[in-house]
Order: C-alpha cells, then structure tokens, then sequence
C-alpha cells in the first residue's frame, strides 16, 4: 500500500532514469556490428595469447579504417574476434597474415563478409519484431481485461503496460550504449533477442499484477442494473458498477499479494544470470550483462510504475468526469 501512498516519488525516480537513459542514448548511441552495418568479421585463435593491444595496434597499421577488436572464447580455445569494414581477397589475406603471425599456434577459425543490404534488411526486421510485439501486447491486455471496463478502460491497462516496455526497453539501450562506449561492445541481433527477451520479461510480470487487480475489482464492487428504453420503444439493459472501496486501495492490495511472487521470481532470473555471466563464454558476457540490467528494470517497472501510473490515470480520470457534471 506504499507503493501506491507514494506513487509519485516513484515515478519521479522512473522519469528521472528514463530521463537519463534517453540522454546517454542520444548522446553516446548504440554501436552496431557489422550484422547491421555490413562488414567482415574475422575469428583468430591462438594456443598463446597475443595482448589486445598488440593485435588493435597491428590491425590500425593495415589502414583498414575503423576496426574493432573484442576477445572470443569457446571449446575451440581462446582468441580474437576483428570487425572491419568489407574487405576484397587481398585485403582478408593481409590481415589473415597480420593477426596469426601475433601469437603462438594463430589460425583463423572463422571469415564472415556481411553486406550492406543485408545489413539494412536485418536493421528493419529487428525494428519491425520489437513494434509487433509493442501492438499485439496492447491487443491482448485489451481483450484480457474486457471484462473490467470500469473504473479505467481496458484499453489503458495496456497502453500503460507499454509506457512500462518504454522504460524497460530503454534501461538496456543505455547500458548497451555505456558498454560500446567505455568497452567497445557492439549491438548485434544478439542484442536484439535480448530486448525481446526484456520485453516478454516485464510484460508477463505486470499481466500477473494487473491480472490480481481485475480480480480484485470483481470482488470489491456492487452491480446494479436499469432498463433505459431507447428510441422505437426498445428496451435496454444498462449496467453500472460501484466499488466498495478505493480504486487506490485495491491496487494497493493486489500489489501487496503479488509483490513477494514478483520479487522471488526477478531473484530467480538473476541467479541464473549471474551463474551465466561469471562461469558463462565470454562472448555472451556483455548481453548477459545488459539482460541482468533489464531484468532490474522490469521488476522496478511493474511494481513500481505500472500501477502507480494506473491509480493516477484514475485518480484524473474521475476527477475529469466530476468537472464534466458540474
């Protein structure tokens, strides 16, 4: 019931860090890889390891333009992943030579030329895939509370489930941003499948809240009914609804029902996560890294957001229709 006592501190905090994710954002942006620029990427693997900055400071005297390097790691063994722009056979041989002349034992495992076409065609799908899983949420939480259309629509039970998906997509960016930004990490289509992940994350954890406020609603109002007869003599059926407590306090209390279930469920992930990121490949650390992040936002999002935003969209929504009888 704090939650809700309090609600406005703790959208004052969610604006404040969507306020800021935005900045860093706009600001640092996202570094993408060459799955959405186009490029080669080459996978060298050494049985000794040369330092990464012996291999970035011999990969910029080859003059082959912006060039990232970041370790790789795997069953094969352990090596180097070099991002470049596309590069012709003469090139992809010079640099071949250049990177397994470094260390002991270097072989290229892997050589990996992506175009730009390519890499625009997967630019929009991943916009598309994130807007239709933006659209179809709204259609479900809309059709799942058809039943409770009073005293909010159902309608805004799932515009503010994608208020919420905003910030919990938005938390990541950042974190992403930082990452290219201070490490070098690149935004691949791994990065992608972890926004989605984020997003089926935070949507399924405020269905389950919103779903216990429904309930509560259907226990906690009266139902009373009229026959209102419209033009031509037909009669029909008018229902009106009253609650026999607070809107307030009935979100109050199914956040207090499922707070624990919400925060048991969050700890769980990042167990798991944290087993991941530490024992895990060290290719896969970084979107581990930024899925732990957008699991914290998701679990802030719906408690602390998603129904705060509800009893205040209420609370001026009953207010607006107040005025409007007067």
């Amino acid at each position: 019931m704090d939650i809700i006592r309090y609600k406005k501190y703790f959208l004052m905090i969610a604006a404040g860090i969507v306020a800021a994710a935005i900045v860093i954002v706009l600001f640092l942006g996202l570094k993408p890889s060459i799955d959405f620029t186009g490029g080669s990427l080459m996978e060298v693997r050494y049985t000794a390891m040369p330092e990464k900055t012996v291999v970035e400071t011999r990969t910029a005297e080859l003059s082959l333009g912006t060039v990232a390097v970041r370790q790789s790691d795997s069953d094969a063994g352990s090596g180097y992943l070099v991002s470049t722009r596309a590069l012709n056979e003469e090139e992809r041989a010079v640099l071949s030579t250049a990177l397994t002349e470094l260390g002991e034992g270097g072989e290229v495992s892997r050589f990996t030329s992506i175009g730009p076409v390519i890499g625009q065609e997967l630019k929009d799908k991943a916009v598309w895939a994130i807007g239709a899983v933006l659209f179809l949420t709204i259609c479900y939480v809309a059709f799942a509370f058809a039943g409770i259309g009073w005293p909010v629509s159902s309608w805004v039970y799932g515009l503010i489930t994608i208020v919420v998906l905003i910030h919990d997509i938005l938390v990541p960016m950042a974190a992403m941003s930082l990452l290219g930004y201070f490490l070098g990490a690149e935004a691949d289509i791994l990065f992608i499948t972890v926004l989605l992940t984020i997003l089926g994350y935070s949507v399924n954890d405020t269905i389950v809240i919103f779903d216990r406020v429904r309930d509560k609603l259907k226990q906690n109002r009266t139902e009373q009914k009229r026959i209102v007869k419209e033009i031509g003599g037909v009669d029909r059926t008018v229902i009106t609804y009253t609650l026999t407590k607070p809107f307030s306090e009935i979100v109050g209390q199914a956040v207090d029902e499922t707070m624990a279930r919400s925060i048991n469920t969050s700890l769980t992930v990042l167990l798991a996560l944290t087993a991941l990121y530490f024992f895990g490949s060290t290719v896969t650390e970084t979107f581990i890294l930024v899925l732990i992040v957008g699991v914290f936002a998701g679990a802030y999002s719906s408690i602390f957001i998603a129904n705060p935003l509800l009893v205040l969209y209420e609370e001026w929504h009953t207010k607006k229709l107040k005025e409007a009888k007067k």
